[in-house]
This record gives structure tokens, sequence and C-alpha cells, in this order.
């Protein structure tokens, strides 16, 4: 697998462009600035095939319908319990003021746990993962165990849970069941932030002791 983390927005969101050995691609969270985002794409010669949605905040979204546009393929994710986010992003993006945002909403839900997403060579199972939004998703490829979680877990942090529909107790039982059973080798790719892993996490987040 191949992985490029492509800091987008003010808010320094992570966006992940993922491919194979054959450059099918995927693009995770792509929150703003198409334009880079286009031309990364394009410079690498990827075949890109899915964009990928954790939830739907406007800094992991933002840039999904310029790229829809741009290569013609789905948007997916996340799971249908965000549908709120996507029918508010006009407010949202009055709130935060980031740039101007029409509503939209994506392709394909990801309303099934353990669903498996295939991106070439690629197979990337899909986890619902509430508590930062209610339909907060991740994306996990286990032949390299790399997960891609977007606000949900951070190096030595957690993901906000005052926005509406969050929840600190679905947060911390996202995090302590779905996450730590993977095991300590695992990579988290977080929406914001260095990497770090599942190992680093239990022995120093303290919001996890």
């Amino acid at each position: 697998m191949n992985i490029d983390i492509i800091p987008v927005t003010s808010f320094q969101q992570n966006c992940s462009l993922i491919w194979d050995d054959r450059k099918n691609a995927a693009i995770i969270d792509p929150g703003g600035e198409p334009k880079k985002l286009i031309e990364k794409i394009e410079e690498n010669g990827l075949d890109l095939k899915m964009i990928l949605l954790t939830h739907g905040h406007l800094d992991h979204i933002g840039a999904a319908p310029a790229l829809k546009a741009h290569f013609g393929v789905d948007i997916i994710g996340p799971h249908e319990d965000d549908v709120f986010w996507f029918e508010n992003l006009p407010q949202q993006s009055a709130q935060f003021g980031l740039f101007e945002a029409n509503a939209f909403l994506p392709d394909m839900w990801l309303n099934r746990e353990n669903e498996v997403l295939e991106v070439g060579s690629l197979k990337l199972e899909v986890l619902h993962l509430p508590g930062h939004t209610p339909g907060h998703v991740g994306f996990f490829e286990h032949q390299n165990i790399v997960a891609f979680t977007g606000d949900v877990l951070f190096h030595n942090s957690i993901g906000r849970t005052d926005f509406p529909g969050g929840s600190y107790d679905d947060l911390i039982s996202s995090i302590k069941e779905k996450l730590f059973p993977l095991g300590d080798d695992w990579i988290i790719i977080p929406g914001h932030g260095p990497y770090t892993t599942i190992g680093a996490e239990k022995k120093t987040n303290p919001y996890l002791k």
C-alpha cells in the first residue's frame, strides 16, 4: 500500500491518498483545497476509484463534490446517521469560516458493519465508530495493519464530542471495543496530527486510562 497524507484547510485535516502497485487509488476525507488534491492525484498518475468519507464535518468532506465532478467517481460513506451534517453544510461553512459549501449527499452510505471496499488489490473493512459524530466510520486495511479513523483517536488525545449528535460514552466505546482489540501494532492515521499506534495510545493517552 502507498499512502500520501496531505494536510488541507486551515484546520490541517489529514486527507489520505492511498493506492496499490497498479495505481488504483482512493482518497479519504478530502476536506478542502480541491486543486491541490487533483494535482497530487494526476502527478502520480493514479486511477482514482472512489472518494471515501469518515464523517460529515466540513473539514473532512469539503472538496468531495469537486473531486467527484473532475474524476467522475462516487462519494462513499459515512454511515447514514450523519445525514444531518451533510444537509447542514452551509451552516457549517458559516460557523467555521473555512469556505462556502453547498449541501450534498454521498452516492452511497456505509450502513453495514464489516462491509469491505475493494480499491484494486487493497481491501478496506468498514467499522462504525460513533461518538465524534453519530455516523462516523473508519477504514481498516488488514494486510498493512493501517486504519484511517478520522476524528476518533489522536496521538495522546481523542475526538471532540461537544458537537450536535456527539457522545463521549459512544466515543470511548468505539475506541475500546473496536480499535483496541485490533492489536497494538495497528497504525492509526487520524483526522488531524501525527499518526500513532494502538499500543502507544494504550500506554500514554491520558483520556484512555
